[in-house]
C-alpha cells in the first residue's frame, strides 16, 4: 500500500496536476457558492476539457471540482440563506443567523474548517476501506453484478423521497434510454428507427450535461431569479478562523459524530450529502442538551451539516471505485470521466491502475488543504461573486455546456443529446418529479443487464441457478428488504401526514 500511495503522490506532484487541482477547488467553490450552479453542473461542464488528458491530470481536476464544489455552498448559505448547493441546506438554518447578528466571519471560519476536517476524516476511511472491499469484489462474476445492479436500482425509492411513484416512473425511463443503441454481446440494434446516430446508445456525458447543468440553466433562466447585491453580506470581521481554540474543542464530539454519518451515508449508493447534512443536523439536535438553542445561531448545526457533508466525499467514492456503483450525482458524473479514459471502476482497478486509484486519493488530500487555504483567503473574493448577474452568467454556461457536448466526439449528434435530455430534466422539474433516479437507469441499466445475459449464457438459460451464488443471493435479499423497507416507509409518511391532516 505504500509503494502505492508513494507512486500515487508522486504522479500527482507533477506542475500540470497541482494546477489542474488548484483550477478544479476554485471553480467548484464558484459553482458550489452559486445558488443555481451545482458541484454536478461543473463536473458536467468540466468533463470535455479531461478528454485529451492523461488519467492522472483528469482525475485530478475532476477531485477539486468534487471538494471545491461540496465546501463552497456554505458561503451562500451563510450569507444569504440560499444554500449553493443541496449539501449546505442545514448549514441555513443556523449559519444565516449567525451572521445576521455579525458572526458572519465565525460561521464562515468554522463552516471551512470542518469542512476540511470532514474530507479529511472521509479520505482516511477511503484509504482503509475501499482496498479490503475491492479484494472481496474480485469474487463478483456477472450473477453477483446483475444482483448489484439491481440491488442499486433500489436506491431510486432513496433517491425519490416521498415521491415513489414518480421516482420509479422516472427511473425506468432511465432503464429504456440506457437501452437504445446496440445490444450487449449479440449487438442487435434497438429503439435506433433507422437512425445510425443512434446505434452507439446516448452517450453518457451528454446525457449527464442536459440532465444536470442545461435543465437547470432553464429553470434558473424561467424563475427570473437575481440576487440583488443589496442581500448580500459581503462586508463582515474574520479574525483567524472566527473562533477560539475553546469552541473548537468543544465541537470534538459533534465532528467526529456528524463525520461518521456523512461516511456512511455516503457510502450507501444514490443518497449522498444532500442526505448527511439534514440527517446529522437533526442527530445532533435530538442529542443536544438544549434542542431549543438550534435555529437561531447555534455552532454547534453549522459544525454538524457542513462537517457531515464533506464527509460524505469520501463515502461516495468507495462504492464509486469499488463496486462501480455511484454513491451520488457528482460520483455517477466521474464515473463518466473514468469510463472516457478507458478505467472500468470495480475491483479489478485495483490491480490494473493502482497508480491511478491510489493518485485519486492524493488528489483528494492534495484539494482538500488548497480548498482550506483558498476559502481562508478567499471568502470575501467568493462572497462578492454572488451579487454577479444571472443574466451574464447563465449564458456562458450554456455555451460551454454545447461546446463541451460537441468536443466529445465532434459530432453535432452529441449537442442535441444535450439539448433532447435539458429539455427532459427542465419538463420534469416542472412536473414535480426527481431526475437523479433516471441517471441511476441510465448507469446501471447496461451494467444490469449485461450481467444478466452473460449470468444467463453461463447457467445455460437456466435463472434459478442464480440463487446458487451466496453473494448474489445477500444482494437479491437485500432488494427485496430494500424494496419492502421503502414501502413501508412511505405508508407511515402518509399515514401521519394524514393524522396531520
Amino acid at each position: 500500500m505504500l509503494e502505492l500511495f508513494a507512486a500515487g503522490f508522486a504522479s500527482v506532484f507533477t506542475l500540470a496536476s497541482m494546477f489542474m487541482i488548484t483550477l478544479g477547488v476554485f471553480v467548484g467553490i464558484i459553482f458550489g457558492s452559486i445558488p443555481g450552479l451545482t458541484t454536478t453542473m461543473a463536473v458536467a461542464l468540466c468533463l470535455p476539457l479531461t478528454f485529451g488528458m492523461p488519467p492522472a491530470i483528469a482525475m485530478s481536476l475532476l477531485m477539486g471540482l468534487y471538494i471545491g464544489g461540496t465546501s463552497g455552498g456554505l458561503i451562500s448559505a451563510i450569507l444569504i440563506n440560499i444554500p449553493g448547493t443541496p449539501a449546505s441546506v442545514a448549514t441555513c438554518w443556523d449559519g444565516h443567523p449567525m451572521a445576521s447578528r455579525g458572526e458572519a466571519g465565525k460561521a464562515l471560519g468554522a463552516g471551512v474548517v470542518f469542512s476540511f476536517l470532514g474530507t479529511l476524516l472521509s479520505i482516511v476511511a477511503l484509504v482503509f476501506i475501499a482496498p479490503p472491499l475491492a479484494e472481496f469484489a474480485l469474487l463478483f462474476g456477472p450473477v453477483e453484478y446483475f444482483a448489484l445492479a439491481l440491488f442499486a436500482l433500489t436506491m431510486i425509492g432513496t433517491l425519490a423521497g416521498k415521491q415513489l411513484a414518480k421516482g420509479i416512473v422516472v427511473g425506468l425511463l432511465g432503464l429504456i434510454l440506457a437501452f437504445v443503441g446496440m445490444a450487449p454481446i449479440d449487438a442487435f440494434p434497438r429503439f435506433t428507427f433507422g437512425i445510425h446516430d443512434l446505434d452507439g446508445g446516448f452517450d453518457i456525458l451528454p446525457a449527464l450535461i442536459g440532465l444536470f447543468a442545461v435543465s437547470e440553466i432553464l429553470s434558473v433562466a424561467e424563475s427570473d431569479f437575481a440576487l440583488k447585491k443589496e442581500n448580500v453580506l459581503t462586508k463582515f470581521k474574520m479574525k483567524g478562523f472566527g473562533f477560539s481554540v475553546k469552541e473548537f474543542l468543544g465541537q470534538m464530539y459533534n465532528m467526529f459524530r456528524s463525520a461518521l454519518i456523512g461516511i456512511g451515508i455516503g457510502i450507501l449508493p444514490g443518497i449522498g450529502a444532500g442526505t448527511s447534512n439534514i440527517v446529522a443536523y437533526s442527530v445532533a439536535k435530538s442529542q443536544d442538551k438544549h434542542p431549543e438553542k438550534y435555529g437561531t445561531g447555534c455552532l454547534d448545526g453549522v459544525v454538524a451539516s457542513e462537517t457531515s457533508n464533506n464527509a460524505s466525499i469520501g463515502g461516495a467514492m468507495v462504492p464509486l471505485l469499488t463496486l462501480g456503483v455511484p454513491g451520488d450525482t457528482v460520483t455517477a458524473m466521474i464515473l463518466g470521466g473514468l469510463m472516457i479514459h478507458g478505467l472500468t471502476p470495480g475491483p479489478l482497478l485495483f490491480i490494473s491502475n493502482g497508480v491511478v486509484v491510489y493518485g485519486i486519493f492524493a488528489s483528494l488530500i492534495i484539494a482538500n488543504f488548497v480548498m482550506l487555504i483558498m476559502e481562508f483567503f478567499g471568502i470575501r473574493v467568493f462572497a462578492k461573486l454572488l451579487s454577479v448577474p444571472k443574466h451574464i452568467l447563465l449564458p456562458v454556461i450554456f455555451a460551454l455546456c454545447v461546446v463541451g457536448a460537441y468536443g466529445l466526439n465532434n459530432r453535432v449528434f452529441d449537442v442535441w443529446v444535450v439539448m433532447l435530455f435539458g429539455v427532459i430534466g427542465y419538463v420534469l422539474n416542472k412536473l414535480k418529479f426527481p431526475t437523479s433516479p433516471m441517471i441511476l437507469g441510465i448507469i446501471l441499466g447496461p451494467m444490469a443487464e449485461t450481467g444478466f445475459r452473460r449470468g444467463m449464457q453461463m447457467n445455460e438459460g437456466n435463472f434459478w441457478l442464480f440463487f446458487t451464488r451466496p453473494i448474489g443471493v445477500f444482494f437479491f435479499f437485500a432488494t427485496v428488504f430494500m424494496i419492502v423497507f421503502t414501502a413501508v416507509g412511505n405508508v407511515r409518511n402518509r399515514r401521519k401526514e394524514e393524522a396531520r391532516a
